[in-house]
């Protein structure tokens, strides 16, 4: 919707709102005042998640071991970030190589305002480094994609019928395919409807897992709709799957020929790059933030 729609519909409902007999229908009144309140927020530029709790997952792309590694050093540098904030995180899954870093990591992160923060981080991460792992000591280039997602009430729109899941059960299992316990507790949950698929291994049972799992479906399906509405409103067409590769970063971080950070962005960038990779990104995450206001 456009802006000038929605300050229309706004004005509408203002008008509607003073009328005697508004509140009459009161189930139709709260439901107005939802929407009123729900193009406020669009109308201001707001995320009406901005609030919640965030789900994210690191995705290694192009680069082999060192990417799989880089998401062990992003990972480690969210784990750093959040707990500087107080937030809480727990982790959902992981997919990990045997050298210690991840195909694929997934984690919870509880707190005020931390999905409307990590949002920020969304996007291809690339590293430029000599390779720990290359016998010749080359330089090496390895990219990782952050998704974020809010995390969703199962409520209105956002409720997903169980028609349209279809759920696998595994065993847990941990680095080297030990087991976590007996007990077949991994869910790996599908979004039929969209092919949108997810897998959860952290927690002990396998309703809790199946909860989990349905906030990462429900987080992915809000995050194509807004997508959808985003290029909609722009008049393009569905985009295709980006690649996690070479042109598409949002933030480099080169350990040689020279130490840099660099969101290409913002062009904020720093030389201090040990610190960033503690988890002092607060600064990148200041600048997304001021570019977007």
């Amino acid at each position: 919707m456009q802006k000038e729609a929605i300050e229309a519909r706004i004005t509408e409902i203002e008008t509607a709102m003073v009328e005697a007999d508004f509140w009459t229908d009161k189930d139709k009144a709260q439901t107005i005042l939802k929407e009123y309140q729900d193009l406020k927020v669009k109308l201001e530029g707001g995320d009406t998640h901005d609030k919640s709790d965030a789900l994210v997952s690191i995705i290694s792309g192009a680069g082999g071991d060192d990417a799989e590694d880089f998401s062990r050093i992003i990972f480690d540098m969210y784990s750093k970030y959040v707990a500087s904030r107080g937030w809480k995180s727990a982790l959902l899954s992981s997919n990990e190589n045997s050298l210690g870093g991840y195909r694929s990591v997934s984690f919870e992160v509880s707190g005020a305002g931390a999905y409307g923060t990590l949002k920020r981080e969304a996007g291809v991460h690339r590293l430029v480094r000599m390779s720990p792992f290359n016998s010749a000591g080359k330089r090496q280039t390895s990219f990782s994609l952050v998704e974020v997602l809010p995390k969703i009430p199962d409520a209105g729109e956002m409720h997903i019928p169980d028609k349209d899941l279809e759920i696998a059960i595994a065993r847990s299992g941990g680095p080297g395919g030990q087991n976590v316990n007996k007990r077949e507790t991994a869910v790996r949950m599908t979004h039929i409807p969209t092919g949108v698929a997810v897998h959860v291994t952290s927690e002990r049972s396998q309703a809790q897992n199946k909860e989990k799992a349905l906030e990462l479906i429900r987080g992915k399906l809000y995050k194509m709709r807004e997508a959808d509405e985003a290029r909609q409103a722009k008049g393009l067409a569905m985009a295709s799957n980006s690649k996690i590769e070479w042109g598409s970063q949002i933030r480099s971080y080169v350990l040689h020929p020279y130490q840099l950070v660099k969101d290409h962005r913002t062009e904020h960038e720093r030389r201090d790059v040990e610190k960033v990779l503690e988890g002092d990104i607060q600064s990148f995450i200041d600048a997304e933030k001021g570019l977007q206001q």
